[in-house]
């Protein structure tokens, strides 16, 4: 802790997560920090577990101190943190809106002093606040800020997952004896020492607790009443329990009030004893014994403490006393707060009760609490008296637990809806919301077909209901694909097309959906047309900024304008939708969507030779996703590994792909991985291995991918003397390639022709393919023109030509770090007679992706503060990781980017 203190005051952030059970001493060490920081600001907050649904209740107990830092955030960022903490009305804040502030917010409260950010009981933080919390965690880098949580184990839920953590174990045998003597200084039976040992397993909490409640007689010889096996936690809460019970009722009655308000509002908690009829002076008992402090603010001496004040009451009394607590809440400030209280004041049905959480959730909704709404909602749901209304609720609640990404709560309350009464349509939409858990836990095969069950239901009922399912229905099927059970893709696409449209004119699923189902009941010929209409309408829709960006974007759903822009081989279709998935992402703030928009625009640039700009955009999309717990496709950074890495590196990333496709009934990944271990082996020159790869993907025809694995084929045949597999991929690629008619379709067809024709065509298809491919931005595909064209010369012979051609493939290849194709080439110019030097790193080589992504975007004229919010850091990270791209490029201002940085690619990823 004091290392970490340390690193704060001189200018570099840390933050670390501390993990250990009730008692151990994250606590203690929390203190312990906020009294070795000097020179640093400290600002604290507690999780609690009456806040748990109440969103943004932590985030705003951290940040409420540091809000007049705020001042210089700009006004959506401002309105974001002033709408997350109900202090201005609007629609709910863009999540990655108020990451950034929040970020910037403790970045600019660090400028003038180090700030160290302490928050205990991390476990009990409501769930928005974690993931906005562990977002800019993850993002400090160059401020002087310390963010610190302590979580109790057992963490289930597994918080702050990949942050540093620190995890405390009990004390060693010697020194749990030394602590217990401290607390009892005289002599103790030998059996009685031992079984307290014991017992405490070297907790601290538990070696200062337990102690008390052993009587005289006890310490002489006789045995504590508690058993050995009982959870430390338990017995040291036993302990508190029965410290709370010696105590008068009033007392018991104020800690109870104290603990069911966990704000620590003095000024709430006198109010509500004021209601109950009690004295703020009943605290000094409580006040004496320690367990209780009552300052500027009501702290426990423990949160165990706390618990036990609640635990250790009855229900009429925690009735009672949230009965005073809403009555003491003001109803237009604290309007939710207040309705929680009165909810769990409330023991029988109330529709009255049950209506207002239901308003509640609707704000909590707006407010960006997914997991609040779905609490309302759920308290709601139990305290309605009308049995149908009450079915109706638990369905609206399971449907707000799933968008909260509660699956197992979601999967309860759907069941708690089953019970019935229920309508058809809710019945349908039960069933789906079904389809959806089994997709979200195992993306196996068993969803479609209950896809398409919910989908049956649904078309008398909602026709436009019913089309998104068969889009679910048709996604799960092709995310299964060779892995598939017993509903195929094909079974879902004729299903699909058989539905009826809603009224009105056709939607973005219905686009989708005809191109995607004929594509796979008509072939590929006829769905050419279907598919272009949707890749329009979805243009259409990016450019004016009207897009459902949820709905749009590709989450688990491979069902998309991304993967069907490769599809039909439309390389700027690919390039813009890619590129307006990232922007409306990003201006969503939509926390799943974003990892994988920038994984499709890393894809884009991979093909376009840009590689660093690609691993920019992965890195960036892991981090984004560690921070938000979304798990994004990895297609494009397993490719890039192929491309770039050495074979065993590159086989082990693949095997992994291999057995985690296996294992999960991904069949899409699986396909994928195959591509790969031929796109690697096509450029080692080990063309039967690459055979075999591209030989297994091509079992299956995976959207978007197909054409990429017969074209993959076709090189490994005709290099191993496979010719007839080859010439069976070349007419099945060429089926694809005429009806797409696209320059990249069309140069890949001819590079394929090419390498299987007779001497007197093939010059004439190589030329071809260098011509159509240039006009791309495939830059990758059209360095393998030039490579082929150039092993076809050097075999013919004709060593001038061949060395144009080979140079040509080389140098690009070098420059994009594509060093196992780089080779391929640099042996066939060796061949020739030529001596290939090593060639000198580009500028800007030397920086990492990161760097690079920044010094892009320095170099075409945004400022940090532009920079930093496009990437989710504060400006003074941009500013240190610039200095560090100065010092390695040997310049001193950002104009100088321009000059050094002229021969990298002027565009930026996203």
């Amino acid at each position: 802790m004091e290392q970490l203190a340390a690193q704060v005051r001189a200018g570099r952030s840390a933050a670390l997560v501390v993990r250990g059970e009730a008692g151990i001493g994250k606590t203690a060490l929390l203190d312990h920090l906020a009294a070795h920081a000097q020179g640093c600001r400290t600002v604290r907050a507690a999780g609690s577990e009456a806040e748990m649904e109440l969103p943004f209740a932590g985030l705003h107990q951290l940040c409420g101190p540091l809000l007049d830092d705020a001042d210089h955030l700009s006004n959506p960022q401002r309105e974001a943190l002033d709408v997350a903490f109900g202090l201005a009305a609007g629609p709910a804040p863009n999540a990655f809106l108020l990451g950034l502030a929040t970020l910037n917010t403790v970045a600019e409260a660090a400028r003038d002093r180090p700030l160290i950010c302490l928050v205990d009981d991390a476990q009990w933080l409501d769930r928005a606040s974690v993931q906005v919390l562990g977002f800019v965690a993850r993002r400090l880098q160059a401020e002087s800020v310390g963010l610190v949580f302590a979580v109790r184990e057992p963490d289930t839920e597994r918080l702050l997952e990949g942050l540093p953590a620190l995890t405390l174990e009990g004390l060693p045998e010697d020194e749990a004896l030394a602590l217990l003597r401290s607390v009892i200084p005289g002599p103790i039976d030998a059996h009685v020492r031992s079984r307290i040992l014991a017992e405490a397993r070297g907790n601290p909490l538990a070696l200062m607790e337990l102690p008390r409640g052993i009587t005289m007689a006890d310490l002489g010889g006789g045995f504590p009443r508690r058993a050995a096996s009982q959870p430390s936690a338990s017995r040291i809460e036993e302990s508190f329990r029965d410290r709370i019970g010696s105590l008068p009722p009033a007392t018991r009655h104020l800690l109870l009030l104290a603990a069911a308000e966990p704000l620590g509002d003095v000024t709430l908690l006198r109010r509500g004893a004021e209601r109950l009829g009690i004295s703020m002076d009943a605290a000094s008992p409580a006040l004496a014994l320690g367990l209780i402090e009552i300052g500027g603010r009501v702290r426990f001496r423990h949160p165990l403490v706390r618990s036990a004040c609640y635990d250790h009451a009855n229900e009429y009394e925690r009735t009672e006393a949230h009965r005073a607590l809403a009555e003491a809440t003001d109803p237009v400030r604290d309007a939710d707060r207040r309705a929680w209280h009165r909810a769990l004041a409330t023991v029988l049905p109330d529709e009255d009760v049950a209506a207002e959480l239901v308003r509640c959730a609707d704000r909590a909704r707006a407010r960006g609490g997914l997991a609040a709404a779905a609490a309302f909602f759920e308290r709601a749901r139990e305290l309605t008296p009308d049995r149908t209304t009450r079915c109706a609720r638990a369905l609206t609640a399971a449907e707000a637990a799933f968008d909260a990404a509660s699956v197992d709560s979601a999967y309860h309350l759907a069941r708690a809806a089953e019970a019935g009464p229920l309508d058809p349509l809710q019945v349908a939409r039960v069933r789906r919301l079904h389809a959806r858990i089994v997709f979200v836990r195992s993306r196996g095969s068993e969803a479609a077909p209950l896809f398409l069950e919910a989908a049956d239901r649904l078309t008398p009922l909602d026709a436009a209901l019913a089309r998104e399912t068969c889009l679910e229905a048709l996604a799960a099927a092709i995310f299964a694909g060779r892995l598939g059970g017993r509903t195929t893709v094909r079974e879902a696409a004729e299903f699909a097309r058989a539905a009826p449209r809603a009224p009105g004119p056709p939607s973005r699923v219905d686009h989708i959906l005809e191109g995607v189902s004929t594509r796979f009941t008509a072939g590929y010929a006829a769905a050419v047309e279907p598919l272009r209409g949707a890749l329009r309408a979805f243009q259409r829709e990016a450019g004016g900024g009207h897009v459902d960006t949820a709905r749009w974007l590709w989450l688990a759903c491979p069902v998309a304008p991304e993967p069907i822009a490769p599809e039909l081989w439309d390389d700027e279709a690919w390039h813009d939708l890619a590129d307006s998935a990232v922007r409306l992402a990003r201006g969503a703030g939509a926390l799943a969507s974003l990892p994988v928009a920038l994984t499709y625009r890393a894809g884009v640039h991979l093909q376009a030779g840009e590689f660093a700009e690609a691993s920019a955009l992965i890195d960036e999309a892991d981090a984004l996703s560690t921070a938000t717990g979304t798990t994004p496709p990895d297609y494009t950074s397993l490719l890039l590994v192929a491309w770039r890495d050495d074979e065993h590196r590159a086989k082990q990333a693949i095997d992994e792909a291999v057995r985690t496709a296996t294992e999960t009934g991904q069949g899409r990944a699986l396909g994928l991985a195959h591509h790969v271990t031929a796109v690697l082996y096509n450029g080692l020159s080990r063309y039967d291995a690459a055979l075999a790869g591209a030989q297994r993907a091509c079992e299956y025809e995976d959207l978007g991918f197909f054409g990429w694995y017969l074209a993959e084929l076709v090189e490994a045949g005709a290099r191993s003397g496979a010719r007839d597999a080859a010439h069976d991929a070349l007419a099945r690629l060429t089926e694809t390639t005429e009806a797409a008619g696209t320059n990249w379709a069309l140069g890949v067809q001819a590079r394929s022709r090419a390498l299987l024709e007779q001497e007197g065509n093939a010059e004439k298809s190589y030329r071809e393919a260098v011509d159509r491919l240039g006009r791309t931005r495939l830059r990758v595909e059209l360095a393998r023109a030039h490579l082929v064209y150039g092993e076809w010369l050097r075999r013919e012979n004709r060593k001038g030509d061949a060395r144009e051609q080979l140079r040509t493939a080389h140098g690009m290849f070098t420059d994009f770090g594509a060093s196992g194709y780089a080779a391929r080439a640099a042996g066939e110019l060796q061949a020739t007679g030529e001596t290939v030097a090593r060639r000198g790193t580009a500028a800007g080589a030397a920086l990492t992706p990161q760097e690079a992504h920044i010094a892009g975007l320095a170099r075409d004229g945004l400022t940090n503060p532009e920079i930093g919010a496009q990437l989710f850091l504060s400006p003074h990270t941009v500013e240190w990781h610039l200095r560090k791209v100065f010092a390695k490029l040997g310049i001193s201002s950002r104009r100088q980017l321009r000059t050094v940085l002229a021969e990298r690619p002027t565009t930026t990823p996203g």
